[in-house]
């Protein structure tokens, strides 16, 4: 936890003296009244390199029947495709709903790229406080405030710490378009999920390429100025949207399924997959998200914590594509689950979205309570909680 603590507190650490920025400013080349302009300050990242650690064999037990049954009833009552993936990140059993059908991430994406970002990191290929400039060829589409940083030619100067910041804490399309520029394109973070044996995932490419394409369109570097996309959006026919986004939702390149995910989450969680800094450090920002706050997290009680990544995709004939939370539920005796709740299509209100994410939480706080009274873990007798609410207390 020191650890953790110490690298987020060196990440958001901004340098105070011109002396610093004139440095960094020499060492990439750009002027002086520019920098002043338009620079954002290096993060100076004490940063532990070394290998992810060893992955154990788990034999899982089967997944409980009482978190089975309420995840069936949440779908059923639901009344929409739906895939749900629950796994216990110690026990290793996982319990699913569809879980080994493919949907689309959308921003849930955004994870893999920033594993492939950190892993390059731990090889001494990246490091966090190596400087990127962002010009305005590398705007996106949709959400991306950084766009409106970007001034001139000379662009906005900005270290890999901080773009991951906005990627997983912000879902900046901009940001997590330029990580991917940066790793050396979406074929090494494809690479990446690979070699780390994490099947059933995909990236999909950059958002901006991704988004024009299900719309029907072809990138074009005026798009990045988000009106004229919607715009030239607006005008295509509607036969030619349909056709674009059937395409997608029938084999969506950004695709995963649920169980994939949770199980990625639960190797990360447990250290197989980067080093123990480049772990904490990417859960620290998962755990600083500040999207969908009425999903999985709306249904979390006191005591218990939430590391997630969300995806929205765009909306089309009142209906929505790609709407997802997954992330990691911590007890607050430290027991971690991960969670992907996916819908690949839906015309259902927010509303009727929240309550089916909030339920799985809900349940799976369920579950933790039943062992929690039980004194019974996979490993052994369990120390009573104090103060841990009931479920049925647990807020909108």
């Amino acid at each position: 936890m020191g650890l953790a603590r110490e690298l987020a507190r060196r990440v958001r650490a901004r340098p105070r003296t011109l002396a610093l920025v004139g440095l960094a400013l020499m060492a990439g080349g750009f002027g002086g009244g520019w920098a002043l302009a338009n620079h954002v300050g290096a993060e100076r990242v004490a940063y532990t390199s070394g290998p992810a650690g060893p992955a154990p064999h788990i034999a899982a037990a089967p997944a409980p029947s009482g978190l089975q049954a309420d995840l069936q009833d949440l779908v059923d009552r639901y009344h929409e495709p739906v895939g749900i993936a629950v796994t216990d990140v110690t026990a290793g059993w996982t319990a699913q709903i569809a879980g080994d059908d493919v949907y689309p991430q959308q921003s849930v994406s955004k994870l893999w790229v920033a594993l492939a970002v950190l892993q390059a990191v731990d090889d001494g290929k990246l490091r966090l406080d190596q400087w990127a400039v962002m010009r305005p060829e590398d705007r996106s589409v949709f959400y991306q405030p950084l766009a409106s940083r970007i001034r001139g030619p000379d662009g906005l100067a900005i270290t890999l710490a901080d773009l991951l910041r906005h990627a997983l804490i912000e879902s900046d399309n901009a940001a997590n378009d330029k990580l991917i520029r940066e790793v050396g394109g979406a074929d090494v973070v494809t690479r990446v999920i690979a070699e780390k044996g994490l099947a059933g995932l995909a990236v999909g490419g950059t958002e901006r390429d991704l988004q024009t394409r299900t719309a029907g369109l072809a990138w074009r570097p005026e798009y990045g100025t988000t009106w004229l996309f919607k715009q030239a959006r607006a005008q295509l026919p509607d036969a030619v949207r349909d056709a674009a986004q059937a395409a997608y939702l029938a084999d969506p390149p950004d695709g995963a399924s649920p169980v994939a995910i949770a199980r990625a989450l639960a190797a990360l969680k447990r250290g197989e997959l980067l080093s123990r800094a480049s772990t904490d450090f990417m859960l620290q920002l998962m755990g600083e998200a500040r999207t969908g706050t009425l999903r999985l997290r709306g249904g979390l009680p006191p005591g218990w914590a939430i590391a997630h990544k969300t995806g929205t995709g765009p909306d089309w004939r009142g209906a929505s594509v790609g709407i997802n939370d997954v992330g990691l539920l911590t007890a607050p005796d430290g027991h971690a689950y991960s969670v992907a709740v996916m819908i690949r299509q839906t015309d259902r209100p927010a509303s009727a979205r929240h309550a089916l994410m909030q339920g799985v939480t809900r349940a799976v706080v369920a579950q933790w309570s039943r062992g929690a009274e039980d004194g019974i873990t996979p490993e052994g007798p369990r120390r009573q909680v104090a103060g841990v609410l009931p479920v049925a207390h647990v807020g909108s």
